[in-house]
């Protein structure tokens, strides 16, 4: 039922969206803030833009000097062309958890970069991925629009969607995948993170090694300690109020608005339907309650049900929570038409290429997608280059 009443909605959202004189750009707030919340919004770009050297915080394991380095094409919160290296152990069947996160040998984020003192203590150009690592893997930037909204959508929304013993035996059988303290997660590519706060500061310390009040502790290298000398600047390097800033961009930041559907575009809409991606890239999530108005009840289209789905052997990596090699969370589409490369590790250079690398739970719909006329096919790509 709700993914019936998603799906009707949809078109009413983009008819909304295409009917307002000038929907935000790409890089703009939200609609609907105040003076206040406006001028946090741009105080909290400065936090994003800002580059940090070793002097100010940076590493000394990191991966990029800046969040607006990674997250920078075509404007700040926008996708880049920084691969990381994720790396856990997965041990199926044992009486233990099937996944070890190898936290305490520095991962699951194994920083590609270190600083020249890390460098000369310890004569590393990267962190070393540990020899117990299972699987390695690639992982590139997501774009950020949008995700204050994502924040903003209830539990009971989500758990909505869930149906992990595929009851209704449609071969889609989305589960959550929860955080090591039982929160529902949402964040991520195994979708591990339950909020954007923690998203964020999280993102602080695994890819700048800049420490806040929140992670106020250096990450290990490879689970030994900093060597003296190496890390000059008092923690946390970053302050509650920089923080807090930042976050405030972060979630004020405008989702991509879709465009305006042409002929074939609304027939491609129509055969994403009739294939049965909505079963997961469910078209619209409703927002619940929250602080800022902006973001409180308020329907997005975010085409993803934040589940986990498996996609299939060839896909599969690294484990992360709950969530097996093989389990990804359902990828948002919106902004989709703006990306280069596609998958969580950009291996699809196209959508075709994306749609046909959709295996597992996804299986039928891909068949269904190959068994489409030419034109049909063509039809749904231009509708999501249209999202």
């Amino acid at each position: 039922m709700m993914r019936r009443v998603a799906a009707a909605s949809v078109g009413l959202l983009i008819a909304a969206l295409g009917a307002c004189r000038r929907p935000p750009q790409l890089g703009d707030p939200l609609r609907g803030l105040s003076a206040a919340e406006r001028d946090r919004f741009n105080r909290g770009r400065a936090v994003f833009d800002s580059v940090f050297t070793p002097a100010t915080g940076l590493g000394p394991l990191f991966n990029a000097s800046a969040c607006a380095e990674c997250h920078e094409d075509p404007v700040a919160g926008g996708t880049g062309d920084e691969v990381e290296r994720h790396a856990t152990a997965f041990h199926p069947g044992g009486s233990g958890r099937p996944c070890d996160e190898l936290i305490a040998v520095g991962g699951p984020v194994f920083q590609k970069r270190v600083t020249p003192a890390l460098h000369a203590a310890l004569g590393i150009d990267s962190e070393p991925v540990p020899p117990q690592a299972t699987a390695i893997a690639a992982r590139t930037t997501p774009d950020i629009f949008g995700f204050g909204l994502l924040d903003a959508v209830p539990d009971s929304v989500i758990l909505a969607y869930a149906d992990p013993d595929d009851s209704d035996r449609d071969g889609i059988s989305g589960r959550p995948n929860r955080f090591f303290d039982g929160r529902l997660g949402r964040f991520g590519r195994k979708a591990l993170v339950p909020a954007l706060r923690e998203f964020n500061d999280g993102a602080f310390a695994a890819e700048q090694g800049i420490t806040t009040p929140a992670v106020p502790v250096e990450e290990t290298v490879g689970g030994r300690p900093l060597p003296p000398g190496v890390d000059p600047t008092p923690d946390p390097e970053l302050s509650a109020a920089a923080t807090d800033l930042l976050d405030a961009f972060v979630r004020l930041l405008a989702p991509p608005a879709p465009e305006r559907l042409s002929r074939e575009a609304r027939q491609g809409r129509d055969a994403f339907a009739s294939v049965g991606c909505d079963r997961c890239h469910v078209p619209v999530l409703r927002t619940g309650d929250s602080p800022i108005p902006a973001l409180r009840h308020r329907e997005v289209a975010a085409y993803t049900d934040l589940l986990l789905h498996d996609m299939g052997p060839e896909l599969a990596d690294i484990c992360l929570g709950l969530a097996t090699p093989s389990e990804f969370r359902t990828e948002p589409l919106m902004g989709v038409r703006r990306m280069a490369r596609f998958l969580h590790d950009g291996r699809a250079t196209t959508l075709e290429q994306a749609i046909e690398l959709h295996a597992g739970e996804a299986a039928r719909s891909r068949d269904r997608f190959r068994t489409l006329p030419a034109e049909q096919r063509a039809a749904l790509v231009a509708f999501l280059k249209t999202l």
